[in-house]
């Protein structure tokens, strides 16, 4: 009998059918995994099955038990793990495992050294380095993903778990303390939902696989049986090229901007170029400096020593408002957190950045704005029911083509892409690839990608910056294979390019 299964459960929103009639069954002592495209229902469904969300037609069952009106307290055999860290970072890690105390059998006053013991044992076993009594805010995120999935497995009542692209901030080393935390879990008898974009994970950890497509249940395999372009189709509906490449071919030998010798907080010593029309891939493991080094050039971070120079002309360091203004434009890794404004409309997430533009007399042109929206959603291929629609309620990939059209609309020179594809699915990947290089050859605009995934940095990038430890590890150009990276960016001096 399936710990947790949804038969015929049907979504709706305005505009949008989220879940057509989905039936999925989730076993005991398996890894069920689900993948689909950003908007196919996979955030939907978890909602469902976790209580957030009841389902306009279906049924939901929990242990063999209908989940009605009157037994809501079913779902506390859900475990739900977010994708975004939910932890209260101003309290220590101990308190955060625990709380609420009510729930952990903690009775009356709590005592502070007693809750740090009971600590100990499980963060030994989830193999989270760090003290009982340290603040969240100050150990590794790595370290905090584990907590999350630690908090929401402590209580004995689950039964079932579920993981919401858990390895988004994790190292390599990381994911595998933590795939082998996953499969304990599935040796406890516990069913695990896994939800990556990963391809490579969903074959490393899944037992099988459930695909949606458009609110649809499309597939169901063993995933032994499978392989990757066989999800990749049933996820997009087509067959995708996953050799394509996407560096920029209209690169010219104009420097468009020029660091020399910065230094800051968590780099050193930085020099590089990035010429116009070019796409400039920066590579490093975590802690490498990698967005520290760009937000710095932008003016959120300090620079101590160095200056940088774009279009041949003195750089102001220290002020964003300047560098937008002056065509520099950052696009953060949260995007959820910096690149959007949830609460507001699609239409005024792309107006808000060119409000000077659009004002009329003593305010804002209604039709301008309007038009621009548009422009913007047909341009970068929006998926929407239309441009009043609260921006949070898109799909990761569509917020951020939102982001990159808001970015076009204030005529860059330089566009920072930091982790871009970050939560998106490989066919929203490839729509994000394809919009960069169209801006750098068909508007010359020099792109810097950041990104922790070594194939990205390979697919877009015409050179590659390699950092390690907060200084130039290598510059290598597109001919470079992945030994040459690696090598760079855990300190062994990379080869230089084929002539």
């Amino acid at each position: 009998m399936p710990v947790l299964e949804v038969r015929n459960i049907t979504k709706v929103f305005p505009g949008v059918v989220a879940l057509d009639s989905v039936d999925i069954a989730f076993e005991r002592g398996e890894i069920h995994c689900v993948m689909g495209e950003n908007g196919a229902g996979k955030s939907t469904l978890i909602k469902c099955l976790t209580g957030v969300y009841e389902p306009e037609d279906g049924e939901i069952y929990i242990d063999g038990e209908h989940v009605g009106h009157q037994n809501k307290s079913l779902f506390g055999k859900v475990a739900y793990v977010p994708q975004e860290i939910d932890l209260f970072e101003h309290m220590t890690v101990a308190e955060n495992l625990f709380l609420p105390y009510e729930k952990s059998s903690f009775k009356g006053l709590v005592n502070q050294k007693e809750i740090e013991k009971k600590a100990l044992p499980i963060l030994e076993k989830f193999r989270i380095k760090v003290r009982p009594d340290d603040l969240v805010r100050d150990v590794p995120i790595s370290a905090q993903q584990l907590l999350q999935i630690a908090r929401a497995t402590i209580r004995r009542e689950y039964d079932a778990l579920i993981l919401d692209e858990p390895t988004t901030s994790l190292t390599t080393d990381n994911i595998q303390v933590m795939f082998d935390i996953i499969r304990e879990i599935r040796r406890e008898n516990k069913a695990v939902v896994f939800i990556s974009h990963k391809l490579e994970e969903i074959f490393a950890l899944g037992d099988v696989i459930t695909v949606l497509r458009n609110g649809k249940k499309v597939a169901y395999a063993n995933i032994a049986d499978k392989d990757i372009p066989w999800v990749v189709t049933q996820m997009t509906g087509r067959v995708l090229d996953q050799d394509q490449k996407f560096y920029s071919e209209k690169v010219t030998e104009e420097v468009l901007l020029e660091a020399e010798h910065l230094t800051g907080a968590q780099f050193t010593d930085i020099s590089f170029q990035l010429k116009k029309g070019e796409i400039l891939g920066f590579y490093g493991l975590v802690g490498a400096g990698r967005t520290e080094l760009m937000q710095a050039i932008f003016g959120y971070l300090p620079v101590y020593t160095g200056k940088v120079r774009v279009d041949k002309a003195d750089w102001r360091l220290g002020d964003t408002h300047y560098s937008v203004n002056n065509g520099f434009i950052y696009l953060p890794e949260e995007r959820k957190k910096y690149g959007i404004l949830p609460m507001l409309s699609v239409r005024e997430n792309i107006s808000v950045a060119v409000l000077d533009s659009l004002q009329k007399g003593l305010g804002i042109s209604a039709q301008g704005e309007r038009k621009l929206a548009l422009d913007v959603i047909d341009s970068y291929d929006v998926k929407t029911p239309n441009y009043d629609q609260p921006i949070q309620f898109l799909s990761g990939g569509n917020q951020q083509k939102v982001i990159i059209g808001r970015a076009m609309c204030c005529n860059p020179k330089v566009l920072v892409f930091d982790e871009p594809t970050k939560g998106i699915d490989v066919g929203t990947k490839l729509d994000i690839y394809k919009m960069m290089k169209k801006v750098a050859e068909e508007n010359g605009v020099g792109i810097i990608l950041i990104s922790s995934e070594l194939e990205e940095v390979i697919k877009c990038s015409n050179r590659i910056v390699a950092l390690y430890d907060g200084r130039v590890a290598g510059v290598l150009d597109k001919r470079a294979d992945k030994e040459d990276i690696l090598s760079a960016v855990i300190g062994i001096k990379a080869k230089a390019p084929p002539s």
